[in-house]
């Protein structure tokens, strides 16, 4: 008889050849159970999925009780399910006013789809302007608007008519034209190491798309939900988006994307042709129903306010000298060593150690903290005691 570990390695398929192959019993907090009795601390948060720490109580119920009332009934947008308005609402109270239609898909990478569709519908233009080095997703579209051209090259030929712009450089919006359907950009770069925008920079592309007529979508999906001590990190900036994509936190830990922009904009979806995005599990009510309540626990917990004094409590306690530069906004950080090799071996010890990081896909120097929002002092202290020794072992 086979065992779980067996059809992991000769029936799912694979995304690496160096996959962690740790079977997983149960989560609780910010640990991770294996089935051989190894407790792991939790310092990526499933890549910024899990930001309120695993099996929260709230989120628990809110699934259990959906579950019994119903699941997927019909494809979205056609039934009016409690779930998906209950959804709406919390939304509703922390996202600007401006931002008021919400399009619930399955992915972030499905709601960079949806908002590249929507610029294109709104604009009836066909240029994208896109970021070096950036990270949307790997569905074509997604794939098409990243940077990485590693990635990119078995899948050519992608999307047409994308332009490349740098993060920082003001000379560069001047690409941005009357031709241009939209720019897009993770408010936070994530995959390039954490690489934070300049405010002024903010501001003058927020002025520049404005000035053209261009959509400025940004990309929360993993820097939104309170990850950056703001619910959404463009707050930081003062500046409000076209449209807005966000995923991984907003679901509580179940699997959601969503998109969303202006009411008399999402409607253009609806018409000309009608249907002009459409999903069958997007909107799921269990997933929404879970998403509802973990936006519900961000604001009764009062959790954003309490991100910059867990950072500075990282970044107080990581210093070695072998640590060449700490980068973060709030939560999510990007720790630079100085090798490629260093970094493996840290990421690796660490495991061994009983502490989860991650590397970056296109940033070999750097490895990358996203614990989760809630976690206690006393975790954040150990999990930092165990990369500290990790990278000391480095030296021997």
């Amino acid at each position: 008889m086979s065992t779980s570990k067996d059809t992991f390695y000769t029936n799912l398929a694979q995304t690496t050849p160096f996959a962690l192959g740790y079977e997983i019993s149960h989560a609780e907090g910010s640990t991770i159970y294996t089935t051989d009795g190894r407790a792991i601390l939790d310092f990526i948060s499933g890549i910024g999925v899990s930001s309120l720490g695993h099996g929260h109580p709230a989120i628990k119920k809110a699934v259990i009780d959906q579950v019994e009332k119903h699941m997927h009934v019909m494809v979205y947008g056609e039934f009016i399910q409690e779930a998906q308005s209950r959804l709406g609402e919390e939304l509703k109270l922390v996202l600007p006013k401006e931002i008021d239609s919400y399009y619930f898909v399955n992915s972030g990478t499905e709601a960079i789809e949806g908002a590249l569709k929507l610029a294109k519908r709104v604009t009836n233009r066909q240029q994208i302007i896109a970021f070096e080095k950036a990270y949307h997703g790997s569905t074509h579209g997604a794939l098409s608007v990243s940077g990485n051209k590693v990635k990119q090259a078995p899948f050519l030929p992608l999307l047409p008519n994308i332009d490349r712009i740098r993060l920082n450089e003001l000379t560069d919006l001047n690409k941005i034209t009357k031709d241009t359907a939209c720019v897009i950009l993770e408010t936070i770069q994530g995959d390039a190491g954490v690489r934070i925008p300049a405010y002024n920079y903010m501001q003058a592309l927020r002025n520049k798309c404005t000035e053209v007529g261009a959509m400025l979508i940004l990309d929360e999906i993993q820097c939104g939900i309170g990850r950056t001590g703001k619910f959404m990190a463009f707050e930081h900036y003062n500046i409000i988006p076209d449209i807005i994509t966000m995923g991984k936190a907003l679901g509580g830990g179940m699997p959601i994307g969503c998109f969303a922009s202006k009411k008399g904009l999402m409607q253009q979806l609806s018409e000309n042709p009608m249907l002009g995005h459409i999903t069958t599990f997007g909107g799921h009510p269990v997933v929404c129903a879970a998403a509802a309540a973990g936006l519900k626990v961000l604001r009764k917990e009062n959790l954003i306010n309490q991100v910059q004094a867990k950072a500075e409590k990282i970044t107080s306690l990581l210093v070695h000298p072998f640590i060449k530069e700490v980068r973060n906004k709030g939560l999510m950080f990007a720790i630079d060593l100085d090798s490629e090799e260093r970094v493996q071996k840290v990421v690796d010890d660490c495991l061994a150690n009983g502490l989860l990081t991650f590397w970056f896909l296109s940033t070999a120097y750097s490895f990358r903290l996203a614990p989760p929002l809630n976690i206690s002092n006393e975790d954040l202290e150990k999990g930092c005691a165990i990369i500290l020794a990790a990278i000391e072992k480095t030296t021997h």
